[in-house]
This record gives structure tokens, sequence and C-alpha cells, in this order.
């Protein structure tokens, strides 16, 4: 049985571990509101940094429920993941969609990095 739960190391949590994805993403999969950069790990699970820049997204609330919604669709998923770092950029126009939307397009971006 899997556990579907978001635990720590499933986190990328330092400037290290974004700096490598960045230098070394193989695949890039985005949209005009949403980017995921991808970069092979070692670790035999995927894990997941996010970027949501204040400059694009104002309010903290917005932010905060970008967040939610990405780190919602990676849990769900992430038995179904290849072992890589992600990290999700959020850009301007995602404020324009419903949250329905948002998890249907992060959906679907994720299908690219399935086993």
């Amino acid at each position: 049985m899997f556990n579907y739960f978001f635990k720590k190391k499933l986190r990328l949590s330092n400037s290290i571990h974004f700096q490598n994805v960045f230098k070394k993403s193989f695949k890039k999969q985005s949209t005009s509101e949403i980017s995921i950069l991808g970069c092979f790990n070692l670790l035999g699970y995927p894990r997941l940094g996010l970027s949501i820049p204040r400059k694009n997204i104002k309010y903290a609330h917005d932010r905060n429920l970008i967040k939610r919604l990405i780190r919602e669709t990676f849990r769900s998923l992430q038995y179904k993941l290849l072992a890589i770092d992600f990290v999700v950029i959020a850009k301007k126009n995602i404020l324009d969609l419903s949250n329905k939307r948002i998890i249907d397009m992060l959906n679907s971006l994720w299908l690219h990095y399935y086993r």
C-alpha cells in the first residue's frame, strides 16, 4: 500500500538543489502559465521545489493557493513519477485560471514524467 504523504524528503530543501536543477534540467514542460524543469537524481524517488515569485503573483494568499495545488498534484502522482528533481515555476497569468483548470493543466504536464 502506498503512502501518499508529502514528506520532507520529497522537497528540494536548499539553493544548491535548485541550482542543480536549473543548470542540468534535461526536459522542460511548459504552458503560458506554468513551467516544470526536471533533472535526474540518484535517490530513487522524485523531489519537488517551487518557485512562485512575488514579482509575478503579488499577494501571499494567491501564492499559497498555487503552491497547495502544485503540491497536491505532485503528492497524488508521486509513485508514478520518475526519480527526478522538479522545479515548478508559476507565471503571472496563472491567476486568470480556475483551480480545476490549474489542476488539469498540472496533471497533463506531469504525464511527461511518468515511469
